[in-house]
């Protein structure tokens, strides 16, 4: 019996031929670098997303928002209670830049007219020349002079504080508590809470110290929001 001869081979080169000769099967075209053009819009996207995170990370100066912004000091007063005071009427700038803490800044001004205890005659006192002297020293004020992150949205700010025309170091141990668009006034803003620790003494405000307490804590929240284009 003669052997059947096998066609296997002849339908292998036809299909062999058939794709190379279809039509069905378009070439990719190619840019002059040799990258398809979906490579190309893949990488200037990557591009433009980069330039954009780099320039919202870039530093960012923010006016301090008077209405949302407090600095309550508290003191024991024999040891019997703890009393408050709070500085209202703040003005100042926070510059904060996420990539690079140590190029953020702080300056703050605290204006005495906007001294409150909830009592007026211990205001009085207070701004009087046995505490702040008021009349001669209107403004406490902060200037920050280095700041550097300390934790997860930690940060302490070190900076000088002038109280009755002394200046003493102070390092506030702050909290980011929120940077993005605030959304009444559509615009960027940081919020932040510090506390620091000084002794009253140091700054000439020492009358009735020790028996009412040398050290005064002080609790600051802030909001700030970058100012409206002009």
């Amino acid at each position: 019996m003669a052997t059947r001869p096998s066609c296997f081979p002849v339908r292998r080169a036809c299909l062999s031929t058939k794709r190379r000769g279809s039509s069905n099967h378009a070439v990719r075209p190619t840019t002059l670098t040799g990258e398809p053009p979906m490579f190309k819009r893949i990488a200037l996207a990557a591009t433009l997303a980069t330039l954009s995170t780099a320039a919202f990370a870039a530093p960012v100066t923010y006016k301090i928002d008077p209405n949302h912004t407090s600095v309550v000091a508290s003191w024991s007063h024999f040891g019997f209670s703890n009393p408050i005071a709070n500085f209202g009427d703040v003005d100042g700038s926070i510059t904060y830049d996420p990539t690079n803490v140590g190029t953020s800044k702080v300056e703050v001004t605290l204006p005495l007219s906007g001294l409150d205890s909830h009592v007026a005659k211990f205001d009085e006192h207070l701004r009087s020349a046995d505490f702040f002297d008021a009349e001669k020293h209107p403004n406490i004020t902060f200037k920050s002079t280095k700041v550097e992150a300390a934790g997860d949205k930690k940060l302490r700010v070190f900076g000088d504080l002038t109280i009755k025309g002394i200046t003493k170091p102070v390092v506030l141990d702050t909290t980011i508590n929120k940077i993005g668009e605030q959304p009444m006034a559509k615009r960027a803003a940081a919020g932040f809470d510090a506390t620091t620790t000084i002794k009253r003494s140091d700054f000439g405000v020492d009358k009735y110290a020790p028996n009412v307490s040398d050290n005064v804590t002080l609790r600051i929240t802030t909001e700030a929001v970058v100012p409206a284009a002009k």
